[in-house]
């Protein structure tokens, strides 16, 4: 009886030290894959982290905030050179970076520099009232001739100009009293100012702008911008 008492016992103690050794088994198992899950969650923020960063970086390179008033928000920077037919063109940078506020252009007309992302409607469109700068600017990034007037402008020259800015894809017109002359003609990094309508520097400078050599985004809409 009691040989087989001490068997049962030493035989019950040895499934308890099974069972333990399997718990401590289980425990150091569960350790290592709790570890593991924690390496993976970190890494997976680090990693997330990273491409969040870089993903703002990249919209700062593409769309940045312009200071304004300071001259510093266009980017540009160079002069005019005049040539004999009386066109003037911008010789130095011309920023393209799309900018959500006022910029502040060293040409008035601005033929360049940091504009909004939206365009403004170039279609024929001529515009009664004042335009921003920024969006009329990223028209002319897509090819547009700018024709721009004073109230020293003859309204004769102004219909006649009016008319044919209708009749004529990639162009716009509106009303810009801070430029020097009465009419002004401008396009992506070239501008000249007209004595009248019938100027034959008019239908030149249509035929040479209006999506010429100068463009830098061809072929780009001038259709569903900003109509205003």
């Amino acid at each position: 009886m009691g040989s087989a008492k001490n068997s049962s016992t030493a035989a019950r103690s040895a499934r308890i030290e099974e069972m333990r050794r399997a718990e401590r088994s289980r425990e150091r198992r569960n350790r290592v894959l709790t570890i593991a899950a924690s390496v993976v969650v970190v890494a997976g923020l680090v990693v997330g982290g990273v491409v969040l960063v870089h993903s703002q970086s990249g919209k700062k390179d593409s769309t940045v905030s312009a200071k304004s008033g300071d001259g510093k928000g266009s980017g540009d920077s160079g002069h005019w050179v005049t040539g004999k037919d009386g066109v003037r063109t911008w010789t130095g940078k011309l920023s393209r970076t799309h900018v959500t506020e006022k910029v502040s252009y060293p040409m008035h007309p601005p033929v360049g520099g940091n504009h909004n992302p939206v365009w403004l409607d170039c279609n024929g469109d001529v515009y009664t009232q004042p335009v921003q700068d920024e969006n009329a600017v990223h028209a002319l990034e897509h090819g547009a001739v700018w024709v721009t007037y004073t109230g020293k402008a003859k309204k004769a020259d102004v219909d006649a100009l009016a008319a044919k800015v209708k009749q004529t894809p990639y162009s716009l017109m509106s009303p810009y009293e801070k430029q020097a002359a009465p009419l002004i003609l401008s396009a992506w990094g070239h501008q000249v100012a007209v004595k009248s309508a019938s100027d034959p520097e008019v239908n030149k400078f249509f035929t040479t702008y209006v999506q010429g050599a100068q463009t830098p985004e061809p072929g780009a809409s001038c259709t569903g911008g900003v109509m205003k």
